[in-house]
């Protein structure tokens, strides 16, 4: 496995309410996840990293236009980042503004061992509606499914569903696309009718419930690569059992 591979997490939360506390939990969610981690550095304009003595109190004071500022642990060879922003109501489902939390961290073996706790602390922390976990080069093919073309509507890779823009889709609680790991808050899961004791065995015997009555779901025992066809089907099917997911579903 190469350095350069990346687990991206993203997980998509109601809009901060000005010095949201939120934003701190959401990086001491990750902290908790994986113990040794601290995320007490600043990049410079530069990109050095610059210590952060009171870095939760800086982190309150620097939230501005609904996001929060870069945190990261200061090391260059294994770099792990957070940070938040906020996405426009015009831009999201439901008419409704939302904090976007992201993450990134290398794609090893202690990374990928915690991935589900990553995702949840994440997720949890920002009281999500729901996120996801998924590898750099899996996640760039997932957005094909809503990126529109020169000439109008998404072109899906790999035979994957073309998915509704984000704005289209009629209530925040509802997932936009699918992830390696899933996170879904207890109200996502019910407007996606997860889970369902016949329909999904499979899934149910990779997924977790946490404290909030939410869900993380794993697609698959690996991390998702659509290289590998046992995993591409996997995602296909997960859209095929959940067509609430990206506006499929009738109206």
């Amino acid at each position: 496995m190469t350095p350069r591979k990346r687990l991206a997490v993203l997980v998509y939360a109601p809009a901060l309410a000005g010095k949201d506390r939120r934003a701190i939990d959401s990086v001491h969610g990750i902290e908790r996840a994986l113990p040794g981690l601290r995320l007490e550095c600043r990049l410079s304009k530069g990109g050095r990293p610059i210590a952060l003595p009171q870095r939760d109190a800086w982190l309150i004071e620097s939230i501005e236009d609904g996001g929060f500022p870069m945190v990261c642990n200061g090391d260059p060879s294994h770099p792990v980042t957070v940070w938040g922003r906020q996405r426009d109501g015009l831009f999201s489902a439901g008419g409704q503004a939302q904090l976007e939390v992201h993450a990134k961290l290398p794609l090893d073996e202690p990374v990928i061992t915690s991935a589900a706790a990553v995702l949840e602390g994440v997720a949890e922390g920002a009281r999500a509606h729901w996120g996801r976990a998924t590898p750099y080069d899996a996640a760039v093919d997932i957005a094909y499914q809503t990126a529109p073309t020169m000439e109008g509507p998404p072109s899906p890779r790999r035979g994957l569903p073309a998915l509704k823009l984000f704005e289209h889709i009629r209530a925040p609680e509802i997932p936009y696309y699918l992830g390696w790991l899933n996170y879904w808050s207890a109200a996502a899961a019910q407007a996606i009718g997860f889970p369902d004791p016949t329909r999904d065995a499979e899934l149910l015997s990779r997924s977790r419930r946490t404290a909030t009555g939410g869900w993380v779901v794993q697609l698959t025992p690996e991390p998702l690569d659509l290289d590998n066809p046992a995993h591409l089907d996997a995602l296909l099917r997960a859209y095929e059992r959940f067509p609430e997911i990206g506006g499929r579903a009738a109206p």
